[in-house]
């Protein structure tokens, strides 16, 4: 056998391709190099963890009629609203914005033509680009010729809003949301909170809707008066607003008094509102000073957490007002 006898021409050479080897990568020269450690999966390119730490190639959400999707605990990014009547409303609605993107020949209805004035108004730059490029930006998503680029909200830090309601002169009224994943309840919530003499919102950094441009749109403007704030861990936050001298009032169909024996109104209190299906988790719930519920009739079972906020809201404004 050829290496293993001595015969003449059966002897191995060396170097030749049958030499002993090192590992699987040859020797010297020809040795194949580690690459190191693998890195965190938000620095390996096109890794799905890559794309949502904002270090992708695609920095952007899209964002038409409905809820933009977001996964808990993942930081803001800008967002593209697509569409004719998205885009006019967001603008309406005083939805801050980098630019209004408009293809180049677009039919110029009456729609498009508002939402360029609506942008020149603002101060919006207005830029005109080939379909192909709108089309790549919005990925499949129908866009009909116009997109809004927003930027990432800026959220206030929870000791903020202690701070506004410091500067106002007003016991505090901070409404925060547990559980609460829909955009448009968070925008209708921080309007209500504009309303009816809040200092703030706070929302909770996972499992929780953000500001998204659909938010903005239902907070009809108010989000640009009113300060949200996050939290990474919302019952320690509620603790801190507690050592603060906060009442803690959580709203759940089977609270503990009815809205109408809720005296802590005058107080200064944090309103917590839960979500639609589970309403209040169990740890905040066990955090809260008091919970309270809305007394109804007929076959309702609950309220849609929007509204719900909003009539508890108005009650605690009556009540101060008349105290």
């Amino acid at each position: 056998m050829a290496g293993n006898s001595r015969r003449r021409g059966a002897i191995r050479k060396d170097g030749t391709k049958k030499g002993p080897v090192v590992g699987s990568g040859g020797q010297r020269r020809r040795a194949l190099k580690g690459k190191g450690p693998t890195p965190p999966a938000e620095h390996r390119p096109g890794h799905p963890a890559q794309r949502r730490s904002g270090g992708g190639k695609q920095d952007t959400r899209q964002a038409s009629g409905g809820p933009a999707r977001r996964r808990g605990g993942e930081s803001d990014k800008p967002e593209t609203v697509l569409g004719r009547n998205p885009v006019v409303e967001c603008l309406r609605a005083g939805v801050p914005a980098n630019a209004l993107q408009v293809v180049v020949g677009a039919s110029l209805d009456e729609r498009v033509a508002e939402a360029v004035q609506l942008a020149a108004d603002s101060g919006i730059p207005i830029l005109e680009v080939p379909r192909n490029e709108l089309d790549r930006i919005a990925g499949g998503a129908l866009h009909q010729g116009v997109a809004l680029q927003v930027p990432a909200y800026s959220y206030a830090h929870p000791d903020e809003l202690l701070e506004a309601a410091a500067d106002s002169g007003q016991p505090p009224l901070i409404v925060a949301l547990d559980g609460v994943t829909d955009p448009r309840n968070l925008g209708a919530v921080v309007r209500s909170a504009a309303a009816f003499g809040g200092h703030g919102v706070l929302v909770p950094q996972r499992r929780s809707a953000g500001m998204t441009a659909v938010a903005w749109r239902a907070s009809a403007g108010t989000a640009a008066k009113l300060p949200v704030a996050r939290a990474t861990n919302l019952t320690r936050a509620l603790q801190e607003y507690a050592t603060a001298g906060l009442m803690i009032a959580g709203l759940d169909a089977d609270g503990d008094v009815s809205i109408d024996e809720f005296e802590l109104a005058t107080d200064p209190l944090v309103v917590v509102v839960g979500s639609e299906r589970r309403g209040l988790s169990r740890l905040v719930r066990e955090t809260c000073d008091i919970t309270v519920f809305i007394p109804m009739s007929g076959a309702v079972e609950s309220l849609n957490a929007s509204v719900a906020a909003g009539v508890l809201l108005a009650d605690v404004a009556r009540r101060r007002r008349a105290d």
